[in-house]
């Protein structure tokens, strides 16, 4: 079968694709911080500090670290300053950019961001080496962002002044680790001994008190005064205003209300007590000893807290804070409500008058291994958009709104090994369409992870899918892109679908910020991994069937009639399986002799496996429904034989009867459905060749290959050639999807990245274009000029432009013409002369090399011997050799300093154009001096004949 010749008026192949943008790693272990705008976050992939834009998930700039891991960091209330401690047990203080960043939606590409500090590295203002004696595993900012408190291993906690850079207190005689840190600074002029009505007045008069809580591993809970205290002039020495008796394990959050108050305290003993530090309110038995420090002028304030409340959490509490308004007139804590988060991976909000939860975010999962996964380790409140961020052990960072109770936004740290990507579209109302089409809206990603990844790519917004209990394998969508089926290692496959748009959105708002999928339907009934799915490709919206293939080396057939189109909300929920349908599997089909690698189904409804087996099988689908049951049946119809190793991808052409293949044997082959023979064997990669797909786009006429070798290809099937090598991965590339009108290809590695290629064709040949437009207008340009300086007899600056235009023609037009004007001047004329007496150095050695040239031909040698008699003349030696080390060092300036120039490189050069002059001059000189002796034959005849003429007329 012979592949048909481009038609005419098809779309032009593609050749250029550029990368748009990446999913790449985001959080991987450590602090989390979030400006207080909610709008940037950042946070720690290895040793590398991130600042990334939340709302477009794009990363703005990294921070210059010092190459080890990162204990803590924190970021200002005024978002002016991230400090940073590290492992060096240094204190890195930067300023963070000015919010420049913008976002604006872009169909094919997502969104473009700009910033002024757009990948960009931010050195630190201030370095303090060796701040403390030990680790630093938390720190805190107090709420006029002057003042740091960092809390030590060794159980010594600083206070330091952010802009100056120094000490200000240093407490010790914690029993241990500190484990949280607070700042107790009244706000609203409630809870101080004075009567203080407004912060600006307090201020002023000095009479508001700065007051530093700390917990750590001894259970205990110390107040310190920052205004009366001690401070590093007393030798760090400095007691605790009170010592507060009430956890039995260690204390890992803590939160001061606005007014000074109250204060919350939450631990690993599964409880959280609420403290009254002015000691006003009802009390239980508290365990809490208190001093009395001195003020200004004798004035004495004493701190008598007191434990209001003892709230079982029942579960380990990693944060805790207060929300809203948290007092009343009556000095009750009527209204103190509060958040915590711990082990089982959601947010609670607390009333703390009733004991009782108000309201939880996020979803409790059945499972325990991946209930460990998901505990939360910290927990951030955005007062200012009423935001509660929680960060997952899993490197999960999720928003929740505090006005709805929704999941706004949802990003995730790591994915770890990309395995399989496929590209959705999520249904919405016109108004709240991620994309202007709806099309390609969302790309699901399977990691190695149990839990499915599915990113908007308008901004990056995710979900995870739980469902799988372990590695899922393949993904596959329907023909319509809104239903998803996923194979994995627990031996099943599971179908999931949009949520309910009446669930998840509402139709009146401008946006969806609350978008999932839920599982509804259950394929089980394999014996080994499901290594392979496909969905069938009919134009009908809802799909029939599906298959799935697996390591038990068969290939099972599955009925999907009965499947929903919407997932309702409890479906999304692991623990709820009411709405999950068992689909009823009408054929097995035992079809290869190894694993099953890959399915495709054509629209024509044939049917291909790959496998390792070395080999592809074409079957035909034999479906058939009734009013009450559905039959499906699978009838071999030929083999496809010919790659030396097994078969990691099969995919049929949507155009013509051909089908590609991607081996093991690091080729893709084209194979005939008329007699399955190989037609193409395309050869490039360097490593096995793991997914292959056709560009349906152009006709059919181009393959995007991916292999290990972490390359991408794109193949002109036709001329039977490679016409762009994409190459943005470390490692092997497992994943590969092309959006639906196939502009964007999607690439997923083991290397945790995944790259966007925007097709950039059109683009590149109209850069072309322009580009040689400009050359040739600027050539035309350059060739006037030259005329004009030839014209004026300005034949210095006319040799300079026939020089830098590269141009030996025009150069050896003037030296013809100026020769033999005048007798006395070298070259024919004295300007020329002179030129050639004042050339610059890289301009005497291209002269020199146009005048090699010259001198090979018998037409050109006579201008070529008197230019370089000329130069021979009026240059010395050590100026020639000079001018070629010159032209040596400007060649190796231009390619990046890869070659080494040293002082006999321009005596090598000069050796090499006299040995390449010498041979030519020598045959040239034998040549005229032939001439000239023949001319004397010539004479000679000419006399002979005028004395033979000669008659005596005496």
């Amino acid at each position: 079968m012979a592949l048909p010749p481009q038609a005419q008026g098809r779309p032009k192949l593609k050749t250029a694709f550029k990368k748009a943008r990446t999913i790449a790693p985001l959080y991987t272990a450590g602090a989390v911080a979030v400006t207080s705008d909610g709008k940037r976050l950042v946070s720690c992939v290895a040793e590398e500090i991130l600042l990334t834009d939340v709302e477009s998930g794009e990363e703005i700039c990294r921070f210059v670290g010092d190459t080890q891991p990162i204990n803590s960091l924190c970021i200002t209330p005024s978002s002016s300053h991230l400090l940073v401690f590290t492992s060096s047990l240094s204190l890195r203080i930067y300023e963070l950019p000015e919010n420049t960043t913008t976002a604006t939606t872009d169909n094919d590409a997502g969104p473009k961001t700009t910033s002024k500090s757009s990948k960009s590295r931010i050195p630190p203002v201030r370095v303090v080496g060796r701040a403390h004696e030990a680790p630093v595993h938390i720190c805190v900012v107090d709420p006029t962002s002057t003042y740091l408190a960092s809390g030590s291993a060794d159980g010594t906690v600083k206070v330091w002044h952010i802009l100056r850079g120094y000490v200000t207190h240093v407490f010790k005689g914690h029993g241990g680790v500190v484990s949280a840190l607070t700042f107790s600074y009244p706000r609203n002029g409630h809870g101080d001994d004075d009567d203080v009505t407004t912060a600006a007045a307090a201020a002023e008069d000095g009479k508001r008190t700065m007051r530093l809580v700390t917990a750590s591993v001894d259970t205990r809970i110390r107040v310190f005064n920052l205004t009366e205290g001690a401070s590093t002039s007393s030798g760090g020495g400095g007691k605790a205003e009170a010592v507060l008796e009430g956890h039995v394990s260690v204390p890992r959050g803590l939160d001061v209300s606005e007014d000074g108050r109250w204060l919350v305290s939450g631990g690993r003993d599964s409880v959280v007590l609420i403290w009254d530090l002015q000691g006003k309110g009802s009390s239980e038995k508290s365990k809490s000893s208190k001093s009395k420090s001195k003020g200004k002028g004798g004035r004495v304030s004493a701190l008598t807290p007191t434990l209001v409340r003892t709230i079982p959490i029942l579960e380990r509490v990693e944060a805790v804070g207060l929300i809203g308004s948290t007092t009343s007139d009556d000095h009750e804590d009527g209204d103190l409500r509060f958040f915590t988060g711990g082990e089982k991976g959601v947010i609670k909000l607390w009333d703390a008058k009733q004991g009782e939860v108000v309201q939880q975010f996020g979803q409790a999962t059945a499972s325990e291994d991946l209930e460990e996964q998901r505990q939360i380790m910290n927990v951030i409140y955005l007062p200012s958009t009423s935001t509660l961020i929680s960060v997952h052990a899993d490197q999960n960072i999720i928003f929740h709104s505090l006005k709805d109770g929704s999941l706004s936004r949802q990003l995730i740290g790591y994915n770890d090994e990309i395995v399989d990507a496929s590209f959705l579209n999520y249904p919405s109302s016109s108004s709240s369409s991620p994309n202007k089409n709806g099309s390609d809206s969302h790309i699901a990603l399977a990691t190695n992870s149990s839990l499915i990844r599915v990113y908007s790519t308008l901004n990056l917004d995710a979900r995870l899918l739980e469902g799988h209990s372990e590695i899922v394998l393949a993904l596959d969508h329907s023909s319509d892109g809104r239903r998803l089926v996923s194979g994995s290692k627990d031996k099943t496959a599971r179908l999931w679908a949009p949520m309910s748009l009446s669930e998840n959105m509402d139709e009146s708002s401008s946006s969806s910020s609350t978008w999932g999928y839920g599982c509804v339907g259950l394929c089980e009934g394999h014996a080994e991994s499901v290594g392979a799915v496909a969905m069938a490709r009919g134009a009908s919206e809802k799909p029939t069937f599906m298959f799935t293939g697996s390591q038990d080396r068969t290939i099972k057939m599955w009925d999907l009639s009965s499947l929903p189109s919407h997932s309702s909300s409890s479906s999304s929920s692991s623990s709820s399986t009411d709405a999950v349908v068992h689909c009823k599997s009408l054929t097995t089909h035992k079809a290869h002799e190894k694993d099953i690698n890959s399915l495709d189904v054509s629209p024509n409804d044939r049917f291909l496996s790959g496998s390792q087996d070395r080999t592809a099988k074409i079957y035909e689908i034999i479906y058939t429904t009734t009013s009450s049951s559905a039959r499906g049946e699978l009838k071999l119809l030929g083999t496809c034989k010919g790659h030396k190793r097994g078969v990691w991808c099969v995919r049929f052409s949507r155009h013509e009867r051909v089908v590609a293949t991607g081996s093991g044997d690091k080729t893709v082959k084209l194979w005939s459905m008329d007699d399955y023979s190989c037609l193409r064997t395309f050869e490039g990669h360097t490593n096995s060749v793991l997914r292959v797909d056709w560009l349906r786009g152009v006709g059919g006429l181009q393959l995007v290959s991916a292999g290990s070798d972490g390359l991408l290809k794109v193949w002109n099937v036709k001329e039977e050639e490679c016409v762009a090598t994409l190459d943005g991965h470390e490692d092997k590339v497992w994943a590969l999807a092309l959006s639906s009108d196939e502009r964007t290809i999607v690439s997923g590695a083991a290397d945790s990245v995944v790259t966007f290629w925007k097709d950039c064709t059109e683009e590149d040949e109209e850069e072309k274009e322009a580009k040689r437009a400009e050359m040739v207008l600027r050539q035309v340009h350059k060739d006037q000029d030259f005329m004009n300086y030839v014209s004026m007899q300005d034949y210095k600056r006319a040799i300079q432009l026939a020089l830098a235009m590269s141009q030996p023609g025009r150069l050896f037009s003037l030296f013809k013409e100026v020769s033999g004007h005048e007798e006395t001047a070298l070259t024919g004329n004295a300007s020329v002369d002179g030129v050639i007496k004042t050339l610059g150095g890289s301009e005497l050695a291209k002269l020199l090399r146009y005048v090699q040239n010259w001198n090979t031909n018998a037409k050109t040698v006579a201008v070529a011997q008197g230019v370089l008699f000329a130069v021979m003349k009026l240059r010395s030696a050590e100026e020639v050799i000079g001018a070629f080390g010159e032209e040596s060092s400007e060649k190796a300036f231009a390619e990046g300093g890869g070659v080494t120039v040293t002082a006999s490189t321009g005596r090598t050069a000069v050796k090499e154009l006299v040995d390449a002059l010498i041979p030519y001059s020598e045959r040239h000189l034998s040549r005229l001096e032939r001439l000239v002796q023949e001319s004397y034959v010539v004479d000679y005849i000419l006399g002979e004949m005028d004395d033979g003429m000669e008659v005596d007329l005496s």
